[in-house]
This record gives C-alpha cells, sequence and structure tokens, in this order.
C-alpha cells in the first residue's frame, strides 16, 4: 500500500510539463486526488495547456512553453490541487464484464490455480468475488490497470511471453489482473477471456472502461460467450 500524502509535489517534467505526484504505489486515495485533478481539467482546461497524463499517483499536464513558463503553470496547478482537497469525486460508475473461464478461453488458469494451491473454480470465485477500480488506462489502447486482486491467485509472468494474445483475453500477472483490448503479445497468465470489446476506435469515446472506473467480472458458459460474442458484431 502506499503513504498518502497530505500536499501534492510540483515536479518538471522535462521543458514543456509539470508533474503534480500526490505519493508513491497504488492506493484508492491517491487515485481519488488523481482522478479530481483530471476531471477539473476535462471542465476546465487553461490558456496554454496541451495535455494531460493521468497515473497511479500522478498527473503529468503539458503546456505551450510559449505562451507559458514552468512556474506560472506550477502555481496554477497548485492552486487547483488546493481547491480540490475537499472535493469529492462521486460514485464510480460500475462496468460488469463477462468472462468464460478456462479451456480454450484461458489456457492458464489451471496453473495459476496449481501455483496458489488452489481448485479452478475456487480461482474463479475468488477472481469474480471483488470489484476492481480502474486506475489508469495504458500499455494498449483501452487496456486497464486494476487494483483489488487478491494476493490468493497471484501468479508469476511467463517466462516466455506469447507472440499475439487474442483480444478480450482477461490475464493475471504478480499481483494485477486485467483485460487485453487489442491482439497483442504479452507474458500474462491467461485466465478467461470476454466477448466485449474494450476498444473501439470508431465510437467517442473509443475505449469501454475509464479510469475511476469500477469493474464487476462474471463468469458465463462457452455458450453464452459466443452468442454475446455474435450479438456484438
Amino acid at each position: 500500500m502506499a503513504e498518502c500524502q497530505s500536499a501534492a509535489n510540483m515536479v518538471p517534467f522535462g521543458e514543456t510539463a509539470i508533474m503534480i505526484e500526490f505519493g508513491q504505489g497504488i492506493h484508492p486515495d491517491l487515485h481519488r486526488k488523481v482522478k479530481a485533478v483530471s476531471h477539473y481539467l476535462d471542465q476546465y482546461p487553461f490558456p496554454g495547456m496541451v495535455e494531460y497524463v493521468a497515473a497511479f499517483a500522478s498527473v503529468t499536464v503539458f503546456y505551450d512553453p510559449i505562451r507559458l513558463n514552468s512556474e506560472t503553470v506550477a502555481a496554477h496547478l497548485q492552486d487547483i490541487v488546493s481547491k480540490l482537497e475537499q472535493g469529492e469525486v462521486g460514485e464510480p460508475r460500475v462496468v460488469e464484464i463477462p468472462v468464460c473461464y478456462g479451456g480454450e478461453f484461458g489456457p492458464d488458469l489451471e496453473f495459476v490455480a496449481q501455483h496458489n494451491g488452489l481448485t479452478i473454480d475456487e480461482v474463479i470465485e475468488i477472481h469474480t468475488g471483488s470489484q476492481y477500480l480502474v486506475y489508469m488506462l495504458g500499455f494498449a489502447p483501452g487496456f486497464p490497470y486494476l487494483g483489488g486482486m487478491s494476493e490468493r491467485i497471484a501468479a508469476p509472468r511467463r517466462q516466455s511471453p506469447r507472440p499475439a494474445i487474442p483480444a478480450g483475453t482477461v490475464g493475471i500477472a504478480g499481483m494485477q489482473t486485467g483485460v487485453y483490448p487489442i491482439t497483442t503479445p504479452g507474458g500474462w497468465q491467461l485466465i478467461g477471456c470476454t466477448p466485449l470489446e474494450l476498444f473501439c476506435p470508431n465510437d467517442n469515446p473509443p475505449t469501454l472502461l475509464r479510469s475511476g472506473d469500477s469493474i464487476q467480472f462474471r463468469p458465463i458458459c462457452p455458450k453464452e460467450y459466443r452468442e454475446l460474442k455474435g450479438a456484438g458484431q
């Protein structure tokens, strides 16, 4: 767990950005601060701001150096943080993700069970028994970095990454679980697959999930998987 700091640090990030650091590590309290600043910047982007990038415990704000200098931006961001310290982010959006576990959909489910001294059904029960907070998106378009997985089903990465993991595949690596939004190489232990599309480039927004969402996985059978997959095409 991270230690939550009472004040944010303004750290220069190259010549055109300032990083707002709220602390170190992964913690819901740090995420709430990141979410509050991100929401504010979405609503009230200041003149000269180019974009921002939210992470587990920081928000990096890029600006136009022709219009602004780092001291001005840092002071403005510190003012925003001070205004939001007492604010509430609101209730998260809950997104249910159906998953077909094991077999051709999750070839590493048995390994995860054996590694933790559990049965396959116990791994599925634990994986679906919690809600997971989406801290941020990254690695691939729409890939969610999730918090909240039980250490009882933690598993190491594969020694040899697979060259192509199908979109929708649910995996575990260390203390994290996630869903591959596109076909991509990867070394996570694969435990299942969802028929939902996490990345739809023609939609606005193009990602199913957003930072701050709460995810609930739901087990489904292969028949329901194929029915939902067909309905989405």
